[in-house]
């Protein structure tokens, strides 16, 4: 269906019959492991990048199935996509991509998308206030000066920003923000919610990932980064590529992650014209072409596809979810991915 017209699948056939719950798959994926079409989850974030580019370069259409691309506003949505059976292939972050394994969904994490790709930012008040190697103190200053905690507003609870930065303050700094009065973690929902909180000064920091620390500098809004993730979690998670076990195991499979490495490439050869297709998908009302080109600047963006080099952090992620209780269990690095597609391509 390389034309994008798309034909009667198995998808059109369960509807019409009633018998999506007894195939529970989105796919049609014969025993030679042919198929029809693969329904792909996407979000219009930046650390989707690969998706944009597979997209707007027509790697889709040397495939040799169907992409049936499906836009979603947030990981949770896409975690509940998967329970209904609607999804073969998501990216998105980490965390929902556990909680769909967790929830006994037959998938597993193929390929990264981005590593290191989180900044903690902090109002320049507080920056000039910062010493890494007495972060509590500069936390009781903003106490002692403001008459209120630090407070960080970040995606919602168990996110990978949230994650990432419960990480940092516990594991590298020994501040537990649940128990700390000097420090404060709020949950302000998505990107724009947490651009919004930091421009009307509803909040003193953020865990973030770009465009928005550039939407930032570019609006002369007084946050900086104090750490990047880079420096203190090499090989950090975030948005991943999960796939059913019924498309992994197909030829399908292998060549999505094929073509999903070729736009790791090319991002990493035409950083313009992928930043371009970025802005293009995402829409430019959201993501200007002008920003999207400036954020491939930023130490952030780092594109992989290679899922080995975020393991180490994933564990991290596993175990801060099981104690959050995103999932029921810690789930360990094998029951996560799976590396044969990736390393099939070597």
């Amino acid at each position: 269906m390389s034309e994008r017209l798309r034909s009667f699948s198995r998808r059109d056939a369960l509807k019409a019959t009633g018998t999506a719950a007894t195939f529970g798959l989105a796919g049609c994926l014969g025993g030679g492991g042919g198929t029809d079409e693969l329904t792909v989850a996407y979000m219009p974030i930046y650390p989707d990048m690969q998706y944009f580019v597979m997209q707007e370069e027509g790697y889709f259409d040397e495939m040799n199935v169907g992409i049936d691309g499906q836009e979603f506003s947030s990981g949770p949505d896409i975690v509940k996509a998967y329970a209904s059976g609607d999804i073969d292939v998501g990216l998105f972050g980490i965390v929902p991509a556990m909680i769909v394994i967790d929830r006994g969904i037959a998938a597993k994490v193929v390929a990264a998308n981005i590593q290191e790709p989180m900044g903690i930012m902090a109002h320049q008040e507080f920056a000039s206030m910062w010493d890494p190697e007495n972060p509590a103190d500069a936390f009781a200053q903003w106490q002692s000066e403001k008459g209120r905690p630090f407070e960080f507003g970040t995606f919602p609870e168990g996110s990978v920003p949230d994650i990432l930065l419960r990480y940092w303050l516990s594991d590298e700094h020994g501040i537990d923000p649940s128990s700390n009065e000097n420090v404060k973690i709020t949950g302000l929902g998505g990107a724009n919610a947490v651009f919004q909180g930091l421009a009307n000064g509803e909040v003193d920091g953020t865990s973030i990932m770009e465009p928005v620390p550039t939407k930032i500098q570019n609006a002369d809004i007084p946050y900086e980064f104090i750490a990047t993730s880079g420096e203190f979690m090499p090989g950090q998670p975030a948005a991943v590529t999960l796939m059913t076990d019924e498309v992994r195991n197909s030829d399908a499979g292998t060549e999505f992650v094929r073509q999903h490495q070729r736009a790791t490439e090319f991002v990493q050869a035409n950083r313009e014209t992928a930043a371009e297709h970025a802005s293009t998908v995402i829409g430019e009302s959201s993501l200007s072409p002008e920003t999207a080109k400036q954020a491939m600047d930023s130490p952030l963006s780092n594109f992989v596809t290679d899922p080995h080099v975020i393991e180490d952090g994933t564990e991290v992620f596993a175990e801060y979810a099981a104690e959050l209780g995103k999932t029921d269990a810690q789930l360990s690095i094998d029951q996560i991915f799976d590396y044969s597609l990736y390393d099939s391509l070597e």
